[in-house]
């Protein structure tokens, strides 16, 4: 069995989001998924097999961090559908079964890769407290951002505050399923992007994600409305840094990046 880890969101490798994807014709037992996404260790693995001709969707696609299969991730998504173009396993768009309904993905002749994923229905709610000290600044507005992405949305006064972060993350586990998306407007939208981010996801193993499409089904419409445009870019200023471009779509969420594979092997197990 090819396994590949794929760099996400990006196109120079060792950067944007590395994900584990692997091709197989069916999904053995849970177990071993989960003992294979701990054995690659990269915030996702995706696993992915073809499914019959003639139904809603073209393959099978779970996702698996080192501790827990999760319910949505953009990244891995868009590195199974870089995998799938680059290796002619599938040509054209791609139509994902997963545990988020039918998610598409087309790719581009230059390689860009655009996702069509559900909007985050986000719910405006009170800070909890303990928020601001997990984090280490003060937050400006907060939002649910609804069962697929899990996650409690933060706003914080600018980029540098984003930036600046140091949280403490046994102290987030208590304060959303997931975990913490922190995000303000960019400083200079001149640099070719317009708000920033970064994801901390302890209970699910991953203190800081480095890309996260998932979290951008929720921080587009945040932006798109407070900007007044539905087409933007964000930057997730984690260490490995990646730009995710972005596209609300009424109930629907366009994300679009490139990537790199940058390992390729052979399961031996």
């Amino acid at each position: 069995m090819r396994i590949r880890i794929v760099d996400a969101f990006t196109d120079r490798p060792f950067t944007g989001n590395p994900a584990g994807v692997m091709l197989l014709d069916a999904f053995p037992e849970d177990s071993w998924l989960q003992n294979v996404a701990l054995e690659i260790n990269h915030a996702e693995t995706a696993f992915a097999h073809p499914l019959p001709e003639g139904g809603e969707a073209d393959w099978a696609l779970r996702w698996f961090t080192p501790v827990t299969e999760v319910a949505m991730c953009g990244h891995a998504t868009l590195a199974t559908a870089h995998v799938l173009h680059t290796t002619g396993a599938h040509k054209g768009p791609v139509r994902f079964a997963t545990r988020s309904g039918v998610l598409v993905a087309e790719t581009a002749e230059d390689g860009t890769v655009t996702l069509d994923f559900p909007t985050a229905p986000l719910s405006a709610v009170d800070v909890p407290e303990g928020v601001a000290e997990a984090l280490g600044a003060p937050v400006r507005a907060a939002f649910d951002t609804g069962p697929y992405v899990g996650d409690l949305l933060v706003e914080l006064a600018d980029e540098r505050a984003v930036r600046a972060l140091r949280p403490d993350h046994k102290a987030l586990t208590t304060h959303s399923e997931r975990g913490i998306i922190a995000t303000a407007r960019a400083e200079d939208p001149a640099a070719g992007y317009d708000f920033v981010s970064r994801c901390f996801f302890p209970n699910v193993g991953i203190d800081e994600d480095a890309v996260t499409g998932s979290a951008h089904t929720a921080l587009a419409p945040l932006w798109s409305q407070r900007l007044g445009r539905a087409a933007l870019t964000g930057l997730q200023a984690s260490p490995r840094s990646g730009l995710v471009r972005t596209e609300v779509r009424g109930a629907r969420t366009l994300l679009g990046g490139r990537a790199v594979t940058v390992v390729e092997g052979e399961l031996l197990v």
